[in-house]
């Protein structure tokens, strides 16, 4: 038996089981209201599954959409697959809940980030407390297409 609680990773498996509820409700019953989600998530994860053209354009991390159009939503214990639209190209990606780094819904300023050891210690390096927090994205509307985006997470730090 272990000496420690380990409150971080109790807290990851929490936080991924969030994820996982909420992806269950939007597959059972469709985004509900102004609903969406930015979902951050590490390219060169050994789980992920993506076209290769999305990994070449895409080396480290990635940010997917879901929001107007999505399809085929199966969603696991360990992770979730999903069609999304880039450009007129249906695409399915299989992402673990592991290779997630940010989950946000941006409707209602909620938002989940996952720190990994790599991302302790350079926070370590400038100073900053690692911990796993919610975010609080500002104000800002979604963009209204159709298709899947990859965006920049930064326009939701403060």
């Amino acid at each position: 038996m272990s000496s420690t609680i380990d409150y971080g990773n109790l807290m990851h498996r929490a936080m991924r089981s969030l994820i996982q509820e909420v992806l269950i409700r939007v597959r059972d019953n469709g985004l509900p209201g102004a609903h969406h989600f930015f979902i951050t998530f590490d390219t060169m994860h050994p789980d992920v599954e993506i076209a290769d053209w999305l990994s070449d354009r895409y080396p480290g991390e990635m940010t997917v959409v879901i929001q107007h159009w999505f399809d085929n939503l199966v969603v696991t214990d360990e992770g979730f697959t999903i069609t999304l639209n880039f450009g007129d190209n249906p695409e399915t990606l299989y992402i673990p809940y592991d290779a997630i780094k940010t989950f946000v819904d941006p409707s209602v300023e909620f938002g989940l980030r996952f720190e990994t050891q790599e991302d302790s210690d350079d926070a370590q390096d400038t100073d900053e407390a690692p911990m796993d927090e919610m975010v609080e994205p500002e104000d800002e509307a979604a963009s209204e297409t159709h298709d899947a985006e990859v965006v920049s997470l930064d326009q939701f730090r403060k």
